[in-house]
């Protein structure tokens, strides 16, 4: 079980922006997750039949190559709200009020820069593949089964499309937490220290061992 979010809200246009959006990221995170899940049958299934009766799944490798982008993409957005996602602190984590702030709407916009143009570059990605006239709208395919591709493409600009709404949103956090001097904005992940980081997972252990005894 993570810990709580660092996030905080309030009942301002931001705020509840911030929490539909995050209803959304979490659904996709779930489809992850099972697609994790589903990855892992696969391989129980193939190996077992393989062994047991020398017929593993038909496709095994095709069907993987389709689950990758949900495992891969699909719940980044979610961890880049919370601010679980891989990010480097030892710079940000020395600064506090408005240079922390214009240190964080920097570091977003240019993350946002970069994900607006993965999102083009995979849509044309995912056009190249996609035509109505053909037989599954398919212009290439997989190699064994001769699974259709596009769906698998079109995931990455789906999960591209919602990081780069989370980083809008947190721009505008930051913007208003550095126009207005604020010292906890909402709808922006905040930077915790190592010991209020360990503190709180030895609150959560604490608590799960109360639940269990």
């Amino acid at each position: 079980m993570a810990a709580a979010s660092s996030v905080l809200e309030d009942g301002s246009p931001l705020s509840r922006l911030d929490r539909a959006l995050y209803r959304l990221e979490m659904g996709l995170a779930l489809i992850s997750g099972l697609a994790v899940f589903a990855t892992m049958l696969f391989a129980v299934v193939s190996v077992s039949g393989r062994n047991a009766i020398n017929m593993p799944v038909p496709g095994y490798v095709d069907w993987i190559e389709q689950l990758m982008p949900l495992i891969a993409f699909m719940g980044i957005a979610y961890t880049q709200r919370d601010g679980t996602h891989i990010r480097m602190d030892i710079l940000i984590g020395r600064l506090s009020g408005r240079a922390l702030w214009a240190a964080e709407f920097i570091t977003t916009l240019a993350a946002l820069i970069l994900m607006v143009l993965l999102v083009w570059g995979s849509w044309e990605h995912f056009l190249r593949s996609f035509d109505f006239s053909r037989p599954l709208w398919s212009n290439d395919s997989s190699i064994d089964i001769a699974l259709p591709i596009w769906p698998a493409k079109l995931l990455a600009p789906v999960a591209f499309t919602t990081l780069c709404l989370r980083f809008t949103l947190q721009l505008w956090g930051y913007g208003r937490a550095f126009l207005f001097g604020l010292s906890a904005p909402v709808a922006v992940p905040m930077i915790k220290s190592a010991a209020q980081q360990a503190a709180e997972e030895a609150a959560l252990l604490g608590d799960n061992g109360n639940r269990e005894a």
